[in-house]
């Protein structure tokens, strides 16, 4: 019995250890991740505070850097609700401990009192010899024997279970400590929010003073992007319309072929020669040809179509060092209006390579306004690289993956930057979902 219910206690303590759904190692993990981010912004941060005074730049790095931080208070609030159900189930293992402590001391005590009492009835020759038969007195020994080892067992688990308990209470003590330095951790991220979120507010504010002007900024950042979602629509619809003058082309090619056979064919007939009859075969029927996927693919691209769309979530981004400023769909601005885009925008020092993201042929390289916009076609689909200066590529030229296709020039703020779309023959597609994770 006292077996039993050492054995259920302790496997109730592992099932709970195993039950936890995180431990306090990948909680780290995820904290350090977070520091390393924090980290990367901070430093982005205070370079654009060094090349000019506040703009939509630093407030969506310093709104990034707050909401880090967030997170990083996040992660410590659940270390500490881990270590609070650690020190419950610690504390509760402790007191499963001492009520089994009580059990079996109480029965331990029973059974030496009661081998007190009848000592002289438990003398081992008097009672060895008192037995009736040899059989009945080999009975009367393994009993003995039993008895004996039933106490020194009782014994071991009474010592067993004063070590687990003492192990649980060792481990409550550093329980507590550690939730100590969690706890101060936690008071010193605070400050850190507290601070950092006085200097979103600040930013803000000095942001809203140039109202005018940042209504002028967002008025012509929304004409020149509308510009270039034209151009990208222009050069899928003049992909289109080559394609099927091609398609158009090749079908009348095809069709004057098959008419020039059939003339041969008739011409043979009515001029026969004697020879010896042969064997007549009757012809197979044209199987229909399988529409296209789409008219813009190809002998020479399909393959291209095909490697695009298995990278999908592992393209390259087309600047090495950067920071994503606006994200395709909305954004919100510092003046709490929000800005719809179809690409990708890549804050990034200025001069920077710009680089093709993978492999396919330059379908146009234009401009708009004073930037320079270059679309690659891969297949069905479209990649597109605005704001750049010094391109290097041309209209009809392959490109690989990798390839420095221009630079990265300053946008209206007047930092560098990059705007990438993803397009294929209908639809505008979130960029980010291409891309491979940072």
């Amino acid at each position: 019995m006292v077996k039993i219910i050492f054995t259920f206690v302790i496997s109730i303590c592992s099932i709970v250890a195993l039950a936890q759904p995180v431990t306090r190692e990948e909680l780290e993990k995820q904290k350090l991740q977070l520091k390393r981010e924090l980290e990367q912004t901070e430093r982005m941060l205070n370079d654009n505070k060094a090349k000019s005074k506040e703009n939509f730049v630093q407030w969506k790095l310093i709104n990034d850097k707050v909401n880090i931080q967030d997170r990083i208070i996040d992660n410590i609030n659940r270390d500490i609700n881990l270590l609070d159900n650690n020190l419950i189930n610690t504390q509760r293992d402790i007191n499963r401990y001492d009520k089994l402590l009580d059990t079996l001391k109480q029965e331990y005590a029973k059974s030496m009192v009661y081998a007190y009492k009848n000592r002289s009835d438990y003398d081992f020759l008097n009672f060895i010899f008192s037995a009736s038969s040899f059989n009945d007195a080999i009975k009367r020994i393994t009993y003995l024997k039993s008895y004996r080892n039933y106490r020194e067992m009782q014994g071991e688990n009474i010592l067993r279970t004063q070590d687990l308990r003492k192990k649980r209470v060792e481990e409550l003590s550093g329980t507590r400590q550690k939730k100590t330095v969690v706890l101060q951790s936690k008071d010193k991220e605070m400050s850190v929010l507290e601070k950092e979120q006085k200097e979103k507010d600040r930013i803000l504010s000095e942001l809203k003073k140039q109202g005018k002007q940042l209504n002028d900024k967002m008025t012509a950042t929304t004409k020149q992007l509308k510009k270039v979602d034209n151009a990208i629509n222009a050069a899928i619809k003049r992909a289109i319309d080559e394609a099927n003058k091609l398609a158009v082309k090749k079908a009348k090619e095809d069709d004057a072929k098959r008419i020039a056979l059939e003339k041969a064919n008739t011409k043979a007939n009515t001029n026969p020669v004697t020879t010896a009859p042969k064997a007549t075969t009757t012809p197979k029927k044209a199987e229909p040809k399988k529409a296209p996927e789409s008219v813009l693919l190809n002998a020479d691209n399909i393959v291209v179509n095909a490697n695009f769309i298995n990278n999908r979530g592992s393209l390259p981004w087309p600047v090495d060092k950067g920071y994503t400023l606006m994200h395709y769909g909305s954004n919100k601005l510092p003046s709490g209006t929000v800005m719809v885009t179809t690409g990708l925008t890549v804050a990034t020092d200025i001069g920077t390579p710009v680089k093709a993201v993978f492999d396919g042929t330059v379908s146009n390289v234009v401009y708009v306004e004073d930037i320079q916009v270059v679309i690659i076609q891969h297949g069905k689909y479209f990649s597109t690289y605005s704001n750049l200066s010094n391109v290097s590529v041309q209209r009809g030229q392959a490109i690989k993956t990798g390839q420095v296709i221009g630079k990265a020039a300053a946008n209206l703020d007047g930092i560098g930057a990059v705007d990438f779309y993803i397009n294929d023959e209908k639809n505008n597609l979130d960029p980010e979902r291409w891309l491979r994770r940072r």
